[in-house]
């Protein structure tokens, strides 16, 4: 049971660097990003990178706590991947197409708002998760 104990802290130290590094993401690193390079086209390349690096993160841990005991406290981690999974290959592979013309009858630029929604989702499950005092440390 000790060995179940250390993984579970382990799981909720990289649970809240996971949330963390979301929040940071989103608040400065993508518009700095933006702001810092003139390659607009090239920021978001990169910055689109960055959001699946968290998903897959994201993923890793919630896979993790599956198999922790109490596994149901870690349900708003279980939502936040999830949306990001949907980012990423639902949504991201339709921002793609709809760079050369509307897809679904959305341009890139409506898709990027429902792909921002859902990430902001993603943040808020977690943001919950911390002000219910409930994170699983």
């Amino acid at each position: 049971m000790p060995q179940v104990n250390r993984v579970r802290a382990l799981v909720g130290v990289g649970f809240v660097l996971w949330a963390g590094s979301l929040w940071s993401l989103a608040l400065w690193v993508a518009p700095t990003l933006f702001a810092a390079q003139a390659d607009r086209h090239l920021a978001g390349v990169l910055a689109a990178r960055l959001f699946s690096i968290e998903t897959y993160v994201g993923l890793g841990f919630a896979a993790l706590a599956v198999w922790l005991p109490g596994r149901m406290n870690f349900l708003p981690v279980y939502v936040a991947a999830a949306l990001l999974a949907f980012n990423q290959w639902v949504l991201k592979p339709l921002m793609t197409r709809a760079q050369h013309g509307a897809t679904l009858g959305l341009s890139f630029g409506a898709w990027h708002g429902v792909s921002a929604v859902v990430y902001v989702l993603a943040c808020l499950a977690l943001l919950l998760l911390v002000v219910r005092g409930r994170a699983p440390l």
